[in-house]
């Protein structure tokens, strides 16, 4: 039997707290390892137990859940943990300060308890990506503030065809959707995907995304 994917509960909220660990330990792939309800004690529960999947609420006294994400899996952080951010506001300000922080995936609380322990176990694979709505709504909005005053130059270290599945990656194109695209298989995808990552330094395709636009990629 494979092991369980290891998920640490933050919110301020007691009820949905509690209602999110029930949800999580009712499946045989997930458990739940901790619970909190504030910021600062997130961090500190993540860095002692590194679970596969922090579950982080935005609003939470002493510290935000901006604040946890961006100490647990921001910029420079050398064991990144990985984060999906689950909120009742549906503010776009919110998913893109999440975003910017390290989140990997952002959800909200009303969505239902298949779409959640789906975004668990896709943030814990490494294989995290916003619906592809979300993305072009981010994008189109926060375009102008993701990239630079100055556009960097576009001299990536990527092959043409790479170039063009990035492109599509940063208009919110899904792996099948790319593949319909190019004619090519959905694996061939994953391998271009991988290999794009793995040569720009990059964690996710929300960072691909952001990359793109910061390099004048797309407009």
């Amino acid at each position: 039997m494979s092991v369980p994917i290891r998920v640490l509960v933050c919110d301020d909220q007691v009820l949905i707290r509690t209602g999110l660990v029930t949800i999580i330990d009712a499946q045989p792939d997930l458990e739940t390892v901790g619970e909190c309800g504030d910021g600062r004690a997130a961090v500190e529960l993540a860095e002692r137990l590194r679970p596969d999947v922090v579950v982080m609420d935005v609003r939470m006294p002493v510290l935000d859940g901006i604040g946890a994400t961006r100490r647990l899996a921001g910029a420079g952080v050398e064991h990144p943990v990985k984060v999906l951010v689950v909120t009742t506001f549906n503010l776009d300000e919110y998913v893109y300060e999440a975003l910017r922080a390290g989140a990997s995936g952002f959800l909200l609380k009303d969505a239902p308890p298949a779409q959640l322990l789906h975004g668990i176990r896709t943030v814990a694979t490494g294989a995290a990506l916003l619906d592809p709505d979300v993305t072009r709504r981010l994008v189109g909005r926060f375009a102008t503030r993701i990239r630079p005053s100055r556009a960097e130059p576009a001299d990536v270290p990527l092959t043409p065809r790479e170039l063009e599945v990035l492109r599509l990656i940063a208009d919110g194109l899904s792996n099948g959707e790319i593949a319909a695209a190019l004619f090519i298989s959905q694996e061939t995808v994953k391998t271009f995907v991988s290999r794009i990552l793995a040569k720009l330094g990059l964690r996710d395709r929300v960072q691909a995304v952001v990359y793109a636009y910061r390099h004048g990629l797309v407009t």
